[in-house]
């Protein structure tokens, strides 16, 4: 199989907190100079995935919030839109509200953050908004929930999960301060099915792509490609569903994997 195409989650994989480092970088101008595309697969926002595009150089789809949008930057369309059911948001919200968590959710053109105080930093991007509790005028808005909080994920797990798990995905996934997530999704939204509309729209078969990631809704993405790599601290379920396991996201273990892949051809 000759590979075309790179797909690449971004915390955990691509980043190190909020930074590429340079071996990153270098190793994915080198792949788009070869002729590869590289296709950003994030469960967060578009607009943090448009930042690293413009870091590195790269242009194309993104897949954002975990499958649930594919965005085309070129036209600023979506060419796939998916939102969580709103009975399920509902609920959702009421129980974030009655406990404390960091609540972030993506919907259309910005993102809300419900949280205790109004955090400082390089991680705040005007594009969030950060509230106290969580509107139910915004339930049918939500393209994905990402959810922190040992008491809130516990009861989502036990009270939502087994209700609605026929129309709502729940993966466990990793923030930039290595703190398990709980990410929530329409049942129809996924890396996998959304790397495959990716594809079509650059003309790309699945089977051409090399996808690269770290935690549970990476899989979906891995079934979908040709091939696939797992971050060396990956947990074991993940690397199990890889082809091949790289060194860790903290050790460039993307410029490792894709430096191995210009030289060879393949990751064998």
């Amino acid at each position: 199989m000759t590979f075309k195409a790179l797909a690449i989650d971004l915390d955990g994989t691509l980043l190190v907190g909020e930074d590429i480092p340079e071996a990153n970088i270098a190793a994915l101008r080198a792949a788009r100079r070869a002729g590869y595309h590289v296709i950003i697969a994030t469960a967060r926002w578009v607009q943090m995935a448009e930042r690293v595009q413009a870091a590195v150089g790269l242009d194309g789809p993104i897949i954002a919030c975990s499958g649930a949008q594919v965005f085309e930057p070129a036209t600023r369309r979506d060419l796939l839109d998916s939102r969580l059911p709103g009975d399920f948001a509902a609920e959702l919200f009421a129980l974030c509200n009655a406990e404390r968590c960091v609540a972030t959710l993506t919907l259309d053109d910005h993102v809300l953050v419900k949280m205790e105080g109004t955090p400082q930093g390089p991680g705040v991007r005007p594009e969030m908004q950060f509230v106290p509790a969580l509107d139910s005028g915004t339930v049918g808005r939500v393209r994905v929930a990402n959810i922190q909080g040992g008491r809130v994920y516990e009861r989502i797990v036990s009270e939502l999960r087994p209700r609605f798990q026929a129309s709502v995905n729940f993966y466990d996934s990793i923030s930039p301060n290595g703190k398990t997530i709980l990410t929530i999704t329409a049942r129809a939204a996924s890396k996998g099915s959304a790397l495959r509309h990716a594809c079509a729209h650059i003309g790309v078969s699945p089977a051409a792509v090399v996808a690269f990631g770290d935690a549970e809704n990476d899989i979906d993405m891995f079934r979908a490609a040709g091939a696939s790599v797992a971050m060396g601290q990956a947990d074991a379920a993940t690397r199990a569903a890889a082809t091949w396991v790289t060194r860790r996201h903290d050790e460039a273990g993307v410029a490792h994997a894709v430096t191995q892949l210009l030289a060879r051809g393949t990751l064998a």
